[in-house]
């Protein structure tokens, strides 16, 4: 099992600059994990195609769906105190500290091509090329 922010989950059904290393992760570990948070953060991403007509509303909720059934199963809530301890000693949202919280949490890295993450927390992060090689 491996943590993984809602980019990487986007890059997997999103075609884009990252996709292929997406579905590298993907074979590599298909038993991906996130926090609730994940959702919210996505049906953001998918609203932007929407504005920008690269998707219509019919093809975002396809993709929600998919979406969430792989992640159905392996959703989390975290601890509140633990986000904000994160917090405290990075510069990242609480939002990021979310991913990183879980994956401290599950005793697990969160794969992420986010580089603020992977600078401030480096014992519990690694991007998608590191993590297939």
């Amino acid at each position: 099992m491996i943590v993984v922010d809602t980019n990487i989950i986007g890059y997997l059904f999103i075609t884009g600059e990252f996709s292929n290393e997406a579905e590298n992760v993907f074979i590599k570990d298909p038993h991906w994990a996130a926090p609730l948070l994940w959702r919210s953060e996505f049906r953001s991403v998918l609203a932007q195609y929407m504005r920008n007509n690269t998707l219509t509303i019919d093809g975002a909720a396809e993709i929600m769906e998919s979406a969430t059934q792989l992640m159905e199963s392996n959703e989390y809530d975290v601890v509140s105190n633990q986000v904000l301890e994160l917090v405290v000693n990075s510069s990242l949202s609480a939002y990021d500290c979310e991913f990183v919280a879980l994956a401290r949490d599950l005793g697990v890295k969160l794969i992420t091509t986010d580089k603020k993450i992977l600078k401030d927390f480096p014992d519990f992060s690694i991007s998608p090329v590191e993590f297939v090689k």
